[in-house]
């Protein structure tokens, strides 16, 4: 197709949420057609936590040449790993190396802190885009949940977004 889509997906690279993450976005944005940016961590890949600031910095630079060069309109960031109640083996592999000594709770945590950050920061990888910030969260019967992790942001409800499927 000649025109680009105007949105771009920062996800994890762990296949096992592809299926859920492109319901997720057809259900809920009506989207199926967008730009990728699959790199371990996903939106945590942007945020400087842990050991290895300067591979967020190249992460967040690569984000910003693609949104730029693409003229993105929107940019999706998604995390994932367990739910309060989920298992640790759900947790975003890149977190656990990033942050190794971590329990459930305090990697949760973490990627809320950072997602609080790369909102202050949207403008340094996301330039003019509007930018939604979401979990994937899994729980100990393995179902999904996508939350959203921007404490401002309600998406046209008074309440903020949580969505369920098995």
């Amino acid at each position: 197709m000649p025109a680009r889509p105007s949105a771009l997906v920062v996800a994890c690279s762990d296949g096992r949420l592809q299926e859920a993450t492109d319901a997720f976005l057809a259900r809920e944005f009506k989207i199926t057609r967008y730009d990728r940016f699959y790199v371990p961590g996903g939106g945590g890949a942007l945020a400087s936590t842990g050991t290895d600031p300067v591979r967020a910095q190249q992460m967040c630079a690569e984000c910003k040449y693609l949104v730029d060069l693409h003229a993105v309109r929107r940019v999706i960031l998604l995390f994932h790993g367990p739910s309060a109640d989920g298992r640790i083996e759900a947790a975003c592999a890149d977190y656990r190396r990033k942050l190794p000594w971590a329990n459930l709770a305090e990697l949760r945590a973490s990627q809320e802190s950072d997602a609080v950050d790369l909102i202050k920061r949207r403008r340094e990888w996301a330039s003019e885009s509007g930018v939604l910030l979401f979990r994937c969260e899994v729980n100990a019967a393995g179902n999904l949940t996508f939350v959203n992790l921007d404490p401002d942001a309600t998406l046209g409800t008074d309440r903020p977004m949580r969505v369920t499927r098995s």
